[in-house]
């Protein structure tokens, strides 16, 4: 399980009008990735699917606001591309007879649209001595508009203009009256700042309440015939049953997308690609009703496969950590079930509390459906709640219950000895799974040769703490290291191995040390703790205690809480994978479900 598996290449041979539902059945799975054969690429088909998809752009970019929701029906026996030229030639159809109507439709709308910015207009120049007629006069020499353009937008406006601005809402609406030639330049700044113009009507009379009901009259007659003409529009959309012909091209368009214009000759097409399950992609096949044939030949030369990780249900969550790098080789191992225990103890070393850990858990809970990535609440609020029965701590307090092990501030050596040991079991896990990694590859002698002595040496330097003998097991392993190095560059290559086992052994100590960060975290937790008591206990009253204890506790989640994460981060992706992954796998992505599927299952 810790090292990915590499998926499974399958082919299917398929009646040329079954892909369609082949491909449907195969995305269902959501055990299916595409990949065409190279020698089967669909350039032939390409070319013909591409006019066909801007074709429709054509004519949705024209008519989509006219256009039912698409109705999506069960799969029919017809190619993707010639299901989307027969849904394209219907939608040619149903524009012929509908674009004489959704022109009248569109004049109507922008009547209603214009009648209801003069009725605004209007109603805020009720009391105003203007009169109407004069404005709208048929052949007058002077001309009027009204634009209306977001309140804030900054015009140069024409001196030689006679102008009225009233303020609606979040527009501008101004009453301009000049030349048309002072006119034109405003009506081009106004569409420049986002606005629109609209037109004085010419059968205005002089006051404004004759010319309130007068608009009043002419927008109830035009949206009476918008209803007439939308409802002859969706008559016209029954009898052509256009929405089930978008659902067609909804389909055909998940298709081409998703897996692309698919080759094939006149009776049968090939769908090839990779597996994470053999066995539920046959099961597919022989479910649905295409005539198809699948198989599980040896891949192609020439093509990787994508690589697929196993992991028991409660490491999953911790791929997370992996997939943040990459996805590691075919010979690379995936650390994820060593994450499952190491990445919790980390955290709960460093934020042992009983109460607080237990709110971690359920906010992980409580949160784990809406951002999966906060399932690692769980598995780290247990961990600090445990570790807050070691160090006696529940909501900050450290007198309600007796530490299991110690109390951090009083024993603050041992708290930061503690995670310096676990440091180095940690990254000696990092040179097993790199050692295991050449093994795969079938290196492991060339390993042990170069990387093996570098391993003694570090070993050697960190036994002088217990023994000085152990100086001989470092100058062993150097002589090792700069010996494997010598074997391909010489005496040079001898004594570049050493000055880079200087520098990378100088780094590792570093790194060990910086694990000692988890030891003062975990005393700046148990000091913050006391802080929030202490203010808790001088608060004064039970209320003032409890109030005081809860803010505090809030802080310390919110705080703490997103300090302790990166520092697990850290460690883990800077310290521990740099110790052994390499990100050079490529992940498995499984076909989008078709919308069929989604309507089906939702």
């Amino acid at each position: 399980m810790i090292r990915p598996e590499p998926a499974r290449w399958f082919e299917i041979l398929v009646a040329r009008d079954d892909a369609f539902i082949a491909l449907e059945a195969l995305a269902g799975t959501g055990a299916v990735e595409i990949e065409w054969r190279r020698a089967e690429t669909a350039a032939g088909a390409t070319a013909r699917v591409n006019p066909l998809l801007r074709d429709y752009g054509n004519l949705a970019r024209r008519y989509r606001a006219y256009w039912p929701a698409p109705h999506l029906r069960a799969s029919a026996r017809v190619a993707p591309a010639d299901a989307l030229a027969a849904a394209i030639d219907r939608i040619h159809a149903w524009a012929a007879e509908a674009k004489p109507g959704i022109e009248r439709l569109q004049a109507v709308e922008t009547e209603l649209a214009q009648l209801d910015t003069v009725a605004q207009v209007l109603e805020r120049m009720r009391s105003a001595p203007i009169d109407f007629s004069e404005i709208g006069a048929p052949g007058a020499r002077l001309a009027a508009c009204v634009f209306a353009y977001p309140t804030g937008a900054r015009l140069a406006l024409p001196a030689s203009l006679l102008l009225h601005p009233v303020e609606i809402g979040d527009e501008t609406y101004l009453l301009a009256v000049g030349t048309p030639e002072a006119i034109e330049p405003l009506a081009q700044e106004v569409t420049a700042a986002g606005g629109r113009r609209s037109a004085v009507p010419q059968w205005l009379r002089p006051s404004a309440e004759e010319n309130l009901a007068l608009v009043a009259e002419r927008r109830a007659a035009a949206a009476q015939d918008a209803v007439a003409l939308r409802a002859a529009l969706a008559q016209l959309n029954a009898r052509h049953g256009l929405a089930a012909t978008l659902g067609d091209v909804v389909r055909a368009t998940w298709c081409f997308e998703n897996v692309g214009a698919i080759a094939g000759g006149d009776v049968f097409s090939r769908i090839t690609g990779w597996t994470s399950d053999r066995d539920r992609l046959a099961a597919a096949i022989e479910s649905s009703e295409a005539r198809a044939l699948a198989s599980f030949p040896r891949p192609p030369r020439g093509v990787h496969p994508p690589l697929l990780l196993h992991n028991p249900w409660w490491a999953r969550p911790f791929e997370v950590f992996s997939r943040l790098f990459g996805m590691p080789g075919e010979h690379g191992a995936d650390p994820s079930m060593l994450l499952a225990i190491a990445v919790p103890l980390l955290f709960g070393y460093m934020f042992g509390d009983v109460g607080q850990g237990l709110v971690l858990v359920a906010a992980g809970f409580w949160l784990r459906k809406r951002m999966p990535v906060l399932r690692l609440l769980i598995p780290a609020g247990l961990s600090a709640a445990l570790f807050g029965l070691a160090f006696g701590s529940v909501f900050s307090v450290e007198h309600w219950i007796h530490p299991l092990w110690l109390n951090p501030l009083e024993r603050p050596l041992v708290v930061l000895a503690v995670p310096l040991a676990g440091g180095v079991v940690f990254l000696s896990l990092g040179f097993f799974l790199s050692a295991l990694g050449a093994a795969w590859r079938g290196e492991l002698g060339e390993w042990l040769a170069t990387e093996g002595g570098f391993v003694l040496v570090y070993f050697g330097i960190l036994g002088l703490f217990l023994h000085e003998a152990s100086a001989l097991v470092a100058l062993a392993g150097a002589a090792l290291f700069a010996l494997g190095h010598a074997r391909a560059g010489g005496a040079i290559g001898a004594l570049k191995a050493l000055g880079e086992l200087a520098e990378r052994l100088m780094q590792l100590l570093i790194n060990t040390l910086s694990f000692a960060r988890v030891g003062a975290f975990a005393l700046a937790h148990a000091g913050l703790s006391s802080a929030v008591v202490a203010l808790a206990e001088a608060a004064g009253g039970a209320i003032g205690y409890v109030v005081v204890l809860a803010i505090g506790n809030v802080v310390i989640l919110a705080l703490e809480g997103l300090v302790v994460s990166i520092q697990t981060t850290r460690l883990v992706l800077f310290e521990f994978f740099a110790r052994f992954f390499q990100a050079e796998g490529r992940e498995f992505r499984p076909l989008a479900p078709p919308p069929v599927t989604a309507e089906e299952k939702p």
